[in-house]
């Protein structure tokens, strides 16, 4: 049994134009799969799900974004300083904005979409040379140990790193972006963005839940009613989905 991390899952009041902005910013395309779900993911042919590209899933509700800092957030590649400056001026022309995490004087630049979800665009860096436009999902934690034990538990992506300040994660394969976790205190707000993860065909979802739940994830209530994913919380309280894995294509 295993599961994969397939989608980032961002919550908006309008995902249409979130969903817009993400795949302008990516050079992605976007569908829908039905009211209220812009799905954005590479064109040319390709077929999700794939470690290649976690997709983006960007989802309309009704609440807008607390003025706390997102618990999670993408990294966003670039080549060269001047990919970089390019890249920076056009997500800004896109609806993007500067944004103030107390970040200080570093050498990325922190952003965040129309609707005010933070992100950050990278200096160059050998590391994600080939990770294609998302470097990384990013998430905020106490104990990147703990998360480490739980994490590499629960997908099938290679841990690569663990230390006191952060926790490194890819796919089995090598490619496609990294999952880190980084040392920045406890949840204090409901997640506006998480991970979305999918069994492999022939999988049972039940039971891939309920070995989630024994490494230490708890089911939650999310208002989602009769739904075929299950939402759950990882030890540190990070909501995650699990999909059905008729999700996937055969």
């Amino acid at each position: 049994m295993a599961l994969r991390p397939v989608q980032v899952n961002i919550k908006a009041l309008d995902d249409a134009a979130v969903g817009r902005f993400w795949a302008e910013a990516l050079g992605w395309g976007v569908s829908s799969e039905g009211p209220g779900v812009t799905n954005v993911e590479p064109g040319g042919g390709f077929v999700w799900p794939d470690p290649v590209a976690v997709c983006i899933d960007v989802v309309a509700v009704p609440e807008p974004k607390a003025a706390t800092k997102n618990r999670v957030h993408l990294d966003l590649a670039t080549s060269s300083a001047a990919h970089q400056e390019e890249l920076v001026t056009r997500l800004l022309a896109l609806g993007a904005t500067h944004a103030d995490v107390g970040q200080g004087d570093v050498p990325w630049t922190v952003l965040a979409d129309p609707e005010g979800n933070e992100f950050c665009v990278l200096e160059p860096r050998q590391i994600y040379r080939d990770t294609g436009p998302i470097a990384a999902v990013v998430v905020d934690c106490a104990d990147p140990r703990a998360m480490a034990r739980f994490w590499d538990g629960a997908v099938d992506w290679t841990l690569h790193e663990v230390t006191d300040e952060s926790a490194v994660l890819r796919s089995a394969e090598g490619v496609g972006p990294y999952l880190e976790f980084l040392r920045k205190g406890v949840k204090t707000v409901p997640d506006r963005v998480h991970l979305d993860l999918l069994p492999y065909p022939g999988d049972d979802q039940g039971a891939e839940v309920a070995r989630l739940m024994a490494l230490g994830a708890t089911g939650i209530d999310l208002g989602q009613g009769d739904v075929p994913w299950r939402c759950l919380a990882d030890p540190e309280g990070h909501e995650f989905c699990v999909l059905s894995p008729s999700s996937a294509p055969s």
